[in-house]
């Protein structure tokens, strides 16, 4: 017999404002524990010197977390010019060094080349899988990791400020599995200086932003109580880029057992993705079908 999981039967997002020094994977236990949660994890992972939006889903919104994952994300950072380093950061060690320093208009002439459709490659030092094997473990053990470039959608990059000639700040919006570490590495070879990230942080992820988070400092001080659960976000939240249909009740059961439910549609067409409520809460993800939701994911709350 399997053993039960120990935890209260919770479900929503909890949006942290993640400091610096502490992993994602780190907070997400952090808050499975302060929240009592028999299920946690979070949609997409923020370097452990990043700060800022880190979106942990409880329960059932864990279901919902693809759709964060896959949504839009803004950053704002700071890139340290005239220095490269092994991990593309100020966590590592500088292995390249250049007297060379752009004009503004350099500056803002080089980020061109880095919006829209584009291919990047991750850092070495990097989550990214090579033959079953992180790409951190394989460049720390001084093994030479040779990493794909990737696709990338990025929807703005901006430069924000101008510190001093060594410093610039910038702001980027962008798609799913980005890397502003990677961004302020090629900008620092496209503009012949080398460049590295000394500052990152998350503005927002989909619907969530770094102003509505709460601190660590705020969960320790309600951990284990119920104070906790007034900043709980419904689980609806984490499917806002997707159109919502509605359903009656007897609809609802049927799909909530994993079968086609008919619903009512207005601005979907055949073979869309969407989800679909019943008296405002979210009962299944599915594809729309002539008039009825055939569903991938159900909710069970």
């Amino acid at each position: 017999m399997a053993r039960k999981r120990k935890g209260r039967d919770i479900s929503g997002w909890l949006v942290i404002d993640k400091p610096a020094g502490i992993t994602s994977t780190s907070v997400v236990n952090k808050v499975k524990w302060a929240m009592d949660a028999k299920k946690a994890g979070h949609a997409g992972t923020l370097d452990p010197e990043a700060t800022g939006v880190l979106a942990v889903a409880l329960g059932e919104a864990t279901k919902t977390v693809p759709y964060i994952t896959d949504a839009l994300k803004a950053y704002r950072f700071t890139v340290r010019l005239g220095q490269a380093t092994n991990t593309d950061d100020a966590e590592g060690e500088v292995i390249a060094e250049s007297p060379n320093r752009p004009t503004d208009d350099q500056i803002k002439d080089a980020l061109g080349q880095f919006v829209g459709d584009i291919e990047q490659v991750p850092p070495k030092f990097s989550a990214v899988k090579i033959d079953g094997q992180r790409a951190y473990k394989l460049a720390r053990d001084g093994q030479d990791v040779d990493i794909a470039a990737r696709p990338l959608w990025v929807e703005e990059l901006v430069m924000t400020d101008r510190i001093d000639e060594d410093h610039v700040i910038l702001e980027m919006i962008c798609g799913k599995g980005g890397y502003v570490r990677s961004i302020a590495r090629d900008l620092g070879v496209a503009l012949g200086c080398h460049g590295h990230v000394l500052k990152l942080r998350r503005l927002w992820s989909g619907p969530f932003n770094a102003a509505d988070g709460i601190s660590l400092d705020l969960l320790d001080q309600h951990a284990k109580t119920t104070e906790l659960d007034q900043y709980l976000r419904p689980l609806e939240d984490g499917l806002t880029d997707l159109p919502e249909l509605r359903c009656p009740a007897d609809a609802a059961a049927k799909l909530r057992n994993g079968n086609p439910g008919m619903v009512f549609a207005a601005d979907v067409e055949y073979g869309d993705e969407a989800w679909v409520s019943h008296d405002g809460h979210a009962v299944a993800v599915g594809v729309y079908k002539a008039g009825q939701l055939h569903p991938s994911r159900v909710f069970n709350n």
